[in-house]
């Protein structure tokens, strides 16, 4: 039911496509470089698989809600402009949470760990976004069917393959005040400090604006982690922070700040150094 998983040829020449055409512009932009670029798209045909049992878990807790559900909003025009809405706003809190919570991080830090924005960085997808069930599934209570919260999930990632890249410059103003764009979401994959943690939308960029998160593109940005991951190990680039958490409570650190490693901020235990 999800379109995203039927989208890989596209993206792989939308990939090819791009690639030319930086080759092509030069200058300053990034482009590829080819093991970056592999390691990529090994994250993302990896993570068709490893999110097979999230979604069934999606669908599974959409199901048992969508029997106590307090409405019934149909699959017409209604019911799909609910979800489509929805998700994304969704999309803007777990996504935020991935930020904040250290726990969810371990998993979302894998999208960040390219020092390069284009269109395989949009691949480099996490195999852990376990927290997802949570956050979407709630919309089968307000009358949203369960196959519908999975459709919806799938265009709105769709969505955001297109605006990692270089290649597009600014957009019309109206674009830009609505909706998330290569601009914004290049601030989003930056490490300046005025960068971190901005920017979270999927589609729209006005969850942002009302929640105090946005940031506009300004200075260049310099793409990847303020601590960046070595090299292009698969595993390492989709494990690494899971086993930073690991080597934390390693030693049986009191009970508070054991808690505090695991669900308080990413940056919390550099703030205690």
């Amino acid at each position: 039911m999800d379109p995203s998983t039927l989208a890989g040829p596209l993206y792989l020449l939308a990939i090819l496509a791009e690639r030319r055409l930086l080759r092509r512009v030069g200058g300053d932009l990034r482009g590829y470089e080819r093991r970056d670029a592999w390691t990529s798209i090994l994250c993302g045909a990896t993570a068709v698989i490893a999110w097979i049992p999230i979604q069934l878990a999606t669908f599974a807790l959409a199901s048992w809600l969508w029997q106590h559900r307090l409405l019934d909003l149909g699959g017409g025009v209604l019911g799909w402009a609910v979800i489509l809405v929805g998700w994304d706003f969704s999309f803007y809190w777990q996504h935020r949470a991935e930020h904040e919570v250290r726990l969810l991080w371990g998993g979302h830090v894998t999208h960040h760990s390219s020092r390069y924005f284009n269109y395989s960085t949009a691949l480099r997808q996490s195999w852990t976004p376990w927290a997802g069930p949570l956050f979407v599934a709630p919309w089968a209570l307000l009358g949203i069917r369960p196959e519908m919260i999975i459709v919806a999930g799938g265009w709105n990632l769709i969505y955001q393959f297109w605006i990692h890249t270089e290649a597009v410059g600014r957009l019309p103003g109206w674009v830009e005040a609505w909706l998330n764009t290569p601009s914004h979401h290049r601030v989003h994959h930056g490490a300046n400090p005025q960068y971190l943690d901005r920017n979270y939308g999927g589609v729209l960029i006005v969850w942002d604006r009302l929640f105090g998160t946005f940031a506009a593109e300004g200075e260049r940005v310099v793409y990847g982690l303020t601590k960046n991951v070595e090299g292009y190990n698969l595993l390492w680039v989709q494990l690494h922070e899971y086993v930073a958490i690991a080597r934390d409570l390693w030693g049986r650190p009191p009970w508070r700040r054991a808690l505090r490693y695991v669900f308080g901020s990413p940056t919390w235990r550099a703030q205690q150094s």
